[in-house]
């Protein structure tokens, strides 16, 4: 019997909100506001002035710079988690308070200050491991 060892390329993070999840990359290069910027019944982005406006978040892992706007923010990601809607994961460049206290509360997994964004690109699979700080290419 042959066994194959699959090499995963492994980009280190720091760990915001624990957790593990696996899915769809949605990159974004302009940080994203919750409140007023996406949809908290559909995950849709609804801010008329961002690149990823009508696509959904949901069920995807979110990549962006990081957030802005108003803390009720964090609210409106609990409140995406409660409808289902919210991003499988999150990773930022640089983590600030609304959508870290946001990806906590709602339990979401949220890594920060990736080692490599290259290969995070649009429709990548990955597994986000905020347990270890890591996210796999898959």
């Amino acid at each position: 019997m042959i066994l194959f060892e699959i090499d995963y390329m492994v980009i280190k993070c720091r760990t915001i909100s624990k957790g593990i999840a696996t899915g769809e990359l949605i990159v974004s290069n302009e940080p994203l506001s919750f409140l007023g910027g996406v949809n908290p019944e559909t995950g849709e982005i609804i801010d008329s002035n961002h690149e990823l406006k009508g696509k959904f978040i949901n069920d995807k892992i979110l990549f962006i710079p990081g957030g802005k706007g108003s803390t009720v923010g964090s609210y409106v990601i609990f409140q995406m988690k409660k409808n289902n809607v919210a991003p499988r994961g999150i990773i930022c460049l640089n983590a600030e308070p609304i959508i870290a206290t946001g990806a906590i509360m709602s339990n979401i997994p949220m890594v920060d200050s990736p080692s490599s964004v290259d290969e995070l690109n649009n429709g990548t699979k990955v597994e986000l491991n905020s347990d270890q700080g890591k996210v796999s290419i898959l």
